[in-house]
This record gives structure tokens, sequence and C-alpha cells, in this order.
């Protein structure tokens, strides 16, 4: 997470929310058998399927000094695996460098084939984590389950109505540099081509007492908040600062997207693997693809 004063501030106010809402202990797991109906054709994620990228990224952090932070090798390796996984799914993946503080990073973009590219649908999370420690929350959480997403979508044989567009930005923690250069570099006519923005930034948060949604795009917005209340889950409306999107919603691309709230472990050596909670991450996941599913074939 980026705006650390401004997620501290979030804090604060889930502490307040939190005396109101609780969540129940078994409600933070995938039911067995979802409370709704389910969307024909929208595949489920399980947990086997999202937590190997998340070992994956602890793994690459511990044999490169800790951490995954922009210009080091642990952010490259961190590209390198996502760019792997997205290639033998099918996609059609790019990297797009920058250059801040005199060393060149890279944002990675993945295009499915298919769909409108006048309407993009376009799903982000940031790779890099800080230099204090490896980021399995912040964000390889967010990114994990963005690329869990889209493997599934992949293995389904999605088929858009709307293009779709998955991304994984670099230098965030640095103030937002990667996807800052992303939108700058659109000319107006791409930027118009973006329906939609939607961001995941912690998405595995232990001890979650609510998902906190963008309000920003009426149509993601109502998705996601029909899709939490579904299951029984309480959630808290943010507006557009504080992570990746903010770079989006500055340029007037709608927006939306949520997170699970900070922990004790934010942008601290403590926030490796066993900081994510596998029924959250596996929860958030599934939000993503089922809302990213709607959007993209509606």
């Amino acid at each position: 997470m980026e705006i650390l004063s401004r997620m501290r501030r979030t804090a604060a106010v889930l502490g307040l929310c939190a005396a109101l809402v609780a969540v129940p202990a078994a409600a933070a797991a995938e039911p067995a058998a979802p409370k709704t109906p389910r969307t024909p054709g929208i595949p489920v994620v399980t947990t086997e399927q999202v937590m190997p990228h998340l070992r994956a990224l602890q793994s690459i952090a511990d044999r490169t000094g800790g951490n995954r932070a922009h210009g080091t090798k642990g952010f490259q390796q961190s590209l390198a695996y996502v760019k792997g996984v997205l290639d033998k799914a099918g996609f059609r993946t790019g990297l797009r460098p920058f250059t801040h503080n005199g060393v060149v990073g890279h944002n990675l973009i993945a295009d499915w084939p298919g769909g409108d590219p006048d309407h993009v649908v376009l799903v982000g999370a940031h790779l890099d984590s800080v230099e204090a420690g490896p980021g399995m929350n912040d964000n390889g959480s967010g990114s994990a389950a963005v690329l869990a997403t889209a493997v599934a979508m992949s293995r389904a044989g999605v088929a858009p109505k709307r293009h779709l567009r998955f991304a994984w930005w670099g230098a965030e923690e640095q103030g937002l540099i990667g996807s800052k250069d992303y939108v700058r570099k659109l000319s107006a006519a791409g930027r118009e081509k973006i329906d939609v923005y939607l961001n995941f930034d912690m998405t595995g948060s232990r001890n979650v007492q609510q998902w906190l949604v963008v309000h920003d795009d009426p149509r993601a917005t109502d998705a996601f908040e029909a899709y939490f209340a579904a299951k029984g889950l309480p959630t808290f409306d943010i507006g557009i600062g504080g992570s990746d999107h903010e770079s989006f919603g500055d340029a007037g691309i709608p927006v939306s997207g949520f997170n699970t709230g900070v922990g004790d472990c934010l942008h601290d050596a403590c926030d490796r693997i066993d900081n994510v909670d596998p029924e959250t991450e596996t929860l958030s996941t599934n939000a993503i693809l089922g809302v990213t599913w709607q959007l993209a074939t509606r």
C-alpha cells in the first residue's frame, strides 16, 4: 500500500466500525455451497489454485535478499514468474518500461484475445513490495488473486464481449509510479476505451472485519456489494484515493475494486506468507473473478 497515512486513517475507521459490525469466524471461508445461485459459466477458484502463487512470490523474496521492491532481483523475478504463468495460459503479454530514481522498472500487461477493443475491462494490482520485507499481503495477495483470476478465465475459455486486460504495476510503493506512467502514456482515445479499472490491494488480510469497496463506477461497485451481501459479509465504502486506482480515477477513468484492510505487518518484515489468510484470499479471488466475468461478458 503506497499511501500509509491514508491507510492508517482507514484502519482507525475500521476500528470504530468493527464494534458495530463483526464477521463471524465461519464467514471468512468460502462456503461449500453458495447462498445464491452462481451465474452459469463462472468458474470457482480454490485455495490450492491461488496460494501456490503466493508461495512462489515468498520463495522469490527469500532467495533475493528478503524483498521484491523496485529495482531489485526480487521484483524482476516476480515479474518473470507472473509473465511465465500468463504466457502458458494463452495471454498476450508485454512489459512496459519506465524509469524511476535512475532505475528501469516495468509494468506487465496481459491481454486476453477477443472482445471489443473499444470497451476494455482492466484488472490490476501492484506487484512490488517495500524494501523492508517480502510484501505478501501488500501486495503479493492482490497480485496472486488477479493472476489466479486470469488463469481461471483462461481455463474456462471465457469469450468476453468487452476486451479483457490484466496488469501488474511496478514501483507503486515509491509513489504510484508504474500506474501513473501507464495512464500518462495513454492517448485520450486510449483512456476513453477503458470502461472501468478494477484494483486489488491487500486481499488476504488476517482478522478481516470488512471488505473495503472502492465506490466509483456504479456497475462494478454494485456488483461487488452484491457479491459480499450474498455471503453475509459486511463492506465499507472507500473513495478513489489510497492505492493504484488513484492514478486512473484522477484521469477520469471509472474505477472500483476492494481491499481487506491494514494489518500490523504493513510495510514490515513480518509481511510474510503467514500474514495472509488463505480463506480470505480465496474468497477475495472469487469475488474478483465473479465480478470481472460479469463486467466482461455482459
